[in-house]
């Protein structure tokens, strides 16, 4: 269940919610006039939601590039992997 808080409650209890963010990893969702105005995360939580974020966008353009045709096997593909990062840093 989703934690809802008012703008004057996160002001005045801004340590206690802080720590709480940090210990749950969830989102407190901050209200102002009674309608929802913020999402606030720790760090942590909000590097990994972009990081996520990232991926899935990764995977939908290689899902698309798939979809229009431009897709190779895997061996050629992982062949190409290899030239580019080097030999230095390629492990087989």
């Amino acid at each position: 269940m989703p934690k809802i808080i008012s703008s004057t409650t996160l002001r005045n209890n801004y340590a206690e919610l802080s720590d709480w963010c940090h210990k749950t990893g969830e989102p407190l969702f901050v209200t102002k006039n009674g309608a929802g105005d913020l999402a606030v995360l720790d760090m942590d939580a909000y590097e990994d939601l972009t990081s996520r974020l990232a991926l899935y966008e990764s995977l939908a353009a290689g899902r698309v590039a798939a979809d229009e045709g431009h897709a190779r096997p895997a061996g050629t593909a992982a062949q190409a992997l290899r030239r580019r990062i080097g030999p230095q840093n390629a492990k087989d």
